[in-house]
């Protein structure tokens, strides 16, 4: 995971977290699910729950997100209903029948957590913490 450019050692972090949920889900004997569903899933978690915005937050189309959409609204996973404040756009959460996936998914990425602190160090570990939540400003732009 070492890389020169500290965006490649976030996307790997992101990446090893993704993996393995992933797999510990399956061996659970959940349903696979994409990278993109996941970050979908990550972005309903964080309180986002309108799609054009989590269809930003991917760098996804209207279009993909669409697709994206209908395929987990099929298989259950979430639901998609009209926005009260805007009918041209739609509101994304969890299906009600996730709640038992949602707990299990949870308690792993504490697990991957305390393993990443065990690894790295407590002390590194609540110091990344830190330094990744906090404010960093609106992105510059040209």
């Amino acid at each position: 995971m070492k890389h020169d450019i500290l965006m490649m050692n976030l996307l790997s972090a992101v990446y090893w977290f993704d993996e393995a949920l992933q797999a510990k889900l399956e061996a659970g004997g959940y349903p696979g699910i994409s990278r993109t569903q996941s970050l979908l899933l990550a972005n309903i978690a964080a309180g986002e729950h309108r799609a054009i915005r989590i269809a930003s937050n991917l760098g996804v189309s209207r279009q993909a997100i669409s697709q994206i959409l209908a395929d987990m609204e099929a298989r259950n996973i979430v639901s998609v209903s009209a926005d009260p404040d805007d009918k041209r756009a739609r509101i994304v959460d969890f299906h009600p029948s996730t709640g038992d996936l949602r707990k299990i998914a949870a308690a792993i990425l504490g697990e991957l957590e305390a393993t990443v602190a065990e690894r790295i160090g407590k002390a590194r570990f609540q110091t990344m913490r830190e330094a990744l939540a906090s404010d960093w400003g609106e992105p510059p732009r040209p």
